[in-house]
């Protein structure tokens, strides 16, 4: 059996374990584990929760040795694929905030104050945006150069909404954005002819460059953005 011994654990005196328990094979990790790290733990800490063998299980000694890393190997991989998911998360949680920045920054509204107050929100925005540079969160995605310059285009488009003026043309716009994400998505539009939903043909033709996993984002992205511009529009 395969497990992780956290610092200060159970004594190897404990009972081991019998029947279906012992017949399974799982890598463990400790509950105080967090994403960046053992909490509190020095380095020093980190070989005493590395994964080891439980000797006394005749089950797994009996399996074929590339069986038993084949086994270890699976389990590995599926908690790998769920810290990607995790840190995915987070890093579409920092896009947000860092999108409301940029819409703050270029809120019509800011027009209606005199200099000081003006130079003392955009002052308090730039510590917010200086404060969230420091969080890197950094889930990579493989892309060849014309994914790459296809999400460039898609970003830079974005932008554009993001530092337009007006609320009205900027939701318009984003609509049209977040119509071509669905239209590229069979799953959502399978009964409906695409060619009747009103899209921005530029920018469908860029987001279809780009890979799946960055179209999701994108589409994540937009509508975030189309929701706060709704709100906008309604208060203007």
């Amino acid at each position: 059996m395969i497990s992780a011994t956290a610092v200060g654990g159970t004594s190897s005196n404990q009972p081991t374990t019998t029947g279906r328990e012992q017949e399974s094979m799982e890598v463990d990790i400790p509950s105080d584990f967090a994403l960046a790290g053992p909490s509190g733990g020095s380095t020093s800490d980190w070989p005493a929760r590395s994964p080891r063998v439980d000797e006394s299980n005749n089950v797994w000694l009996n399996k074929p040795p590339m069986e038993r890393f084949i086994d270890i190997l699976d389990q590995l991989d599926t908690k790998v694929e769920s810290l990607r998911k995790e840190a995915l998360v987070l890093r579409d949680q920092k896009d947000f905030l860092a999108m409301s920045v940029d819409l703050l920054k270029n809120n019509e509204y800011l027009t209606g104050l005199n200099e000081n107050e003006r130079d003392e929100i955009n002052c308090y925005v730039q510590r917010i945006s200086n404060r969230l540079g420091t969080v890197e969160l950094n889930v990579c995605t493989v892309r060849d150069q014309a994914q790459e310059d296809s999400l460039h285009h898609v970003n830079s488009l974005i932008d554009m909404i993001i530092s337009s003026a007006d609320p009205v043309i900027s939701r318009q716009k984003c609509q049209q954005f977040l119509n071509a994400c669905s239209t590229t998505d069979t799953s959502v539009y399978s009964d409906i002819d695409p060619t009747t939903v009103c899209t921005d043909k530029k920018f469908e033709s860029a987001l279809l460059g780009c890979t799946l996993d960055d179209q999701k984002t994108i589409k994540k992205r937009l509508q975030a953005l189309l929701v706060y511009l709704t709100q906008q529009t309604i208060v203007h």
